[in-house]
């Protein structure tokens, strides 16, 4: 097996094979959260080509993002009994049948099929608890960076691709963008089928940090894997902790890719920014993303992560409501770009590492797929909400006001975590 063999190379050059499947994870994520970017550039050419209006498009990125989300804690499960690899390529398969099948769709129930429910279960299979469970599985040191790493994949790669994509739709329609990230989805699922494997114990190895080989996991039924959502969802909601976590993932959603990712390039071009321009700023705030998740997870390896969670919601509220006052001329925008993407996904390695912290390792990926899945459903909200803001009050502003009042009301109520933490560990066990 070619992953034997590059292991046992890595190895000889003091390189744990963990970093190889960060890598193909890392690669997966990226084009994956591409895919679910796609559609934030790709509203006004819908509409100009069928007449459809914003809040009938928002209505199935509103279903994407839900069944992107519910999907999580089921993902966890599939991939506890499938492994890795089946699941990774299964999920960029379904996701490319989705966008093939929307290039001869004429109907609007069509677009809510393909890239609602098909697109969103296909990204929810491969979504942030595919990145919590690979972190888990495969380090005990430097668990925060890897998370910070492949946290920042998926919220650069939804913003990364998108001037490209913007450029392909303005030279050659919107189905070029899609036949692109068709491409870029076979990509990823071939280096996913070279790479990834489920448990060091599988190569030999002990996990990053650790010196002993861990046991074999032992074996469980489809059914015990498919039920073990729900248990832990039982376990976790009896918990303080869950709730919190969850509530402030739901502000998350809402404030990021349901909001920004999906309609900041509209929201520009009603003030006259064109769409290559508007997707431009998303793919700096993409790049300053990365370097501001990748700090989080260097400070939720060293700091208290409920007081980081409590910063982080607090300055992405402000910067969101600073956003109306920027004139929408570069020099404002630009400004947002910056200090709004430093921050843009910055919460999940705190959330994750709390997580972890409270419910264990073997729990994690489950009960975070189900804190995942409140961030989802605060996107689906903020996806049609700002797009029947749109249509009925004629301005996306409305949603981006309520969106930074929701932060700061995060940021407030993370602080109940300082009081609560041994009675939540207490309640847990």
């Amino acid at each position: 097996m070619i992953q034997r063999y590059l292991a046992a190379g890595l190895a000889r050059r003091q390189v744990h094979y963990g970093w190889a499947v960060v890598f193909a994870t890392f690669l997966v994520m990226l084009v994956a959260a591409a895919a679910m970017g796609a559609p934030g550039v790709l509203i006004q050419p819908l509409q100009a080509e069928f007449g459809w209006s914003t809040s009938q498009i928002s209505v199935a990125l509103a279903v994407r993002l839900v069944l992107f989300g519910l999907l999580g804690p089921f993902a966890a499960a599939l991939i506890n009994h499938f492994g890795l690899r089946p699941v990774v390529v299964s999920a960029m398969a379904l996701i490319a049948l989705g966008f093939l099948g929307s290039l001869g769709m004429t109907e609007a129930w069509q677009l809510l099929l393909l890239w609602g429910v098909v697109v969103g279960i296909g990204t929810g299979m491969v979504a942030m608890v595919l990145g919590a469970t690979v972190a888990t599985r495969w380090f005990v040191h430097r668990r925060g960076v890897v998370l910070g790493l492949l946290s920042a994949s998926s919220a650069t790669g939804q913003l990364l691709f998108l001037p490209l994509m913007a450029e392909l739709t303005s030279r050659y329609g919107w189905r070029s963008a899609t036949l692109f990230v068709c491409a870029l989805l076979l990509v990823a699922a071939l280096v996913a089928l070279l790479l990834l494997r489920d448990r060091p114990v599988d190569l030999g190895l002990p996990l990053y940090g650790e010196t002993t080989v861990a046991a074999p996991v032992p074996p469980q039924s489809f059914k015990a894997h498919l039920l073990s959502p729900l248990r832990a969802l039982r376990t976790a909601s009896g918990t303080l902790t869950f709730w919190v976590l969850a509530g402030t993932f739901f502000v998350c959603g809402l404030s990021t890719n349901g909001l920004v990712q999906t309609h900041f390039v509209s929201l520009c071009g009603d003030y006259g920014l064109a769409a290559v321009g508007a997707a431009s700023l998303l793919a700096v705030m993409g790049l300053f993303d990365f370097v501001g998740t990748l700090g989080s997870g260097w400070l939720s390896d060293r700091y208290d992560n409920r007081w980081l969670l409590c910063w982080y919601y607090g300055l992405r509220g402000l910067s969101l409501m600073f956003l109306p006052f920027t004139g929408f001329n570069p020099y404002g925008l630009s400004v947002f770009a910056v200090f709004y993407g430093l921050d843009w996904i910055a919460t999940v390695p705190p959330t994750v590492k709390l997580v972890a912290d409270r419910f264990g390792r073997e729990q994690a990926g489950l009960v975070f797929g189900w804190v995942f899945a409140a961030h989802q459903l605060g996107a689906a909200t903020a996806a049609y909400g700002a797009g029947w803001s749109r249509t009925e009050l004629h301005s996306y502003l409305p949603a981006f006001f309520v969106a930074g009042a929701m932060c700061l009301v995060a940021a407030a109520s993370v602080v109940v975590m300082l009081d609560r933490r041994r009675s939540a560990q207490a309640s847990f066990a």
